[in-house]
């Protein structure tokens, strides 16, 4: 089981700096989980949170009554709520998105990391990505668990899977494929498109066609081909960690009187915990828990892509007996 010391790069910064009070009030329970790097991102979880549930239930509401007050009157309560929480993905898969593309191409440091730094590797603005992404998956959970009559229990399964990965990234821990599985959100845009489109009265319109194909294009490329191809590169590199050692790496070491000092804010001078600069291990746990987490994400991404062929199937393919009576 290899033994390394977790890999901070200060090279590209978060643009939103922590809170200094926030980090020292959020750092007990971050080194009770040995989540390492959560104090300096949880202001981002926090604001993800509180921000989603604002779009849920200020926003969205106001929003929607201005620009279609009849067609979103006319909603009953379940419908509207639906209707709210499928606004909320929409901002945030188009917010996401845009910051882990960011992310991807901006960070050079990204670019340079080996099988080591893919599992143990972290950079400022990765951890900005991930705490936004905790912070919406943390919201996706309530709602999910709050409403399961309306989301099933497969949305709760895929929240609890969903940040309990991102979770496991504040160790640090698989930063790197961290971004790469944000980019499942690509497909969610259209995905709500087509959604808005039955509720507007334009099922079987032109617009939700080639949306559908869209949809069905981009979920299977960023979710299928895309994300078992991470899933089987995170795979190789988690057993190079179980079985390589990790002697001779030339790495600098960043310990420095037990703590482990990154400039993480940009030169804020901000100290990583104490938990940081002990060598960091692969305990087994991690992987089990990581590893069927992606696992069942990966197995629910499969249904829902049947599900989604069946659902544009339904709204452009007839039925025999609508054909039947259509050749009348």
């Amino acid at each position: 089981m290899a033994i390394v010391d977790p890999i901070f790069r200060p090279n590209m910064r978060d643009p939103i700096p922590p809170p200094s009070l926030l980090v020292q009030l959020s750092n007990p329970l971050a080194d009770k989980l040995s989540l390492t790097t959560l104090p300096y991102h949880v202001h981002e979880v926090l604001l993800g949170f509180f921000g989603y549930h604002f779009i849920l239930h200020v926003l969205s509401p106001a929003v929607s009554q201005l620009v279609c007050p009849q067609t979103y009157r006319g909603f009953n309560k379940r419908t509207r709520l639906n209707w709210d929480i499928h606004w909320v993905s929409m901002i945030q898969a188009l917010f996401i998105n845009t910051a882990a593309l960011w992310v991807i191409f901006k960070d050079e440091e990204r670019h340079e990391m080996d099988w080591r730094g893919r599992l143990w590797g972290y950079t400022p603005a990765s951890g900005m990505v991930q705490g936004f992404a905790a912070g919406y998956f943390l919201w996706d959970l309530q709602v999910s668990a709050q409403y399961m009559n309306l989301s099933g229990p497969s949305a709760l399964l895929h929240a609890i899977g969903a940040l309990a990965v991102t979770c496991i990234g504040f160790k640090p821990f698989g930063n790197y494929y961290g971004l790469s599985f944000v980019l499942y959100e690509l497909s969610t845009p259209f995905l709500n498109i087509h959604w808005f489109c039955d509720k507007l009265g334009m099922t079987g319109s032109r617009l939700q066609l080639y949306n559908g194909i869209a949809l069905l294009l981009t979920f299977f490329g960023c979710r299928i081909v895309w994300g078992t191809y991470q899933s089987i590169m995170i795979y190789v590199d988690i057993y190079k960690g179980l079985t390589q050692s990790s002697t001779g790496l030339g790495m600098d070491s960043l310990m420095d009187d037990g703590k482990c000092r990154s400039n993480l804010s940009g030169g804020s001078g901000y100290e990583v915990p104490q938990n940081c600069g002990v060598g960091g291990d692969l305990p087994m746990w991690l992987v089990c828990v990581y590893l069927i987490g992606n696992t069942a994400l990966s197995l629910l991404n499969v249904y829902w892509f049947m599900q989604m062929v069946k659902a544009v199937r339904k709204r452009f393919v007839p039925t025999k007996d609508e054909q039947v009576k259509k050749n009348r």
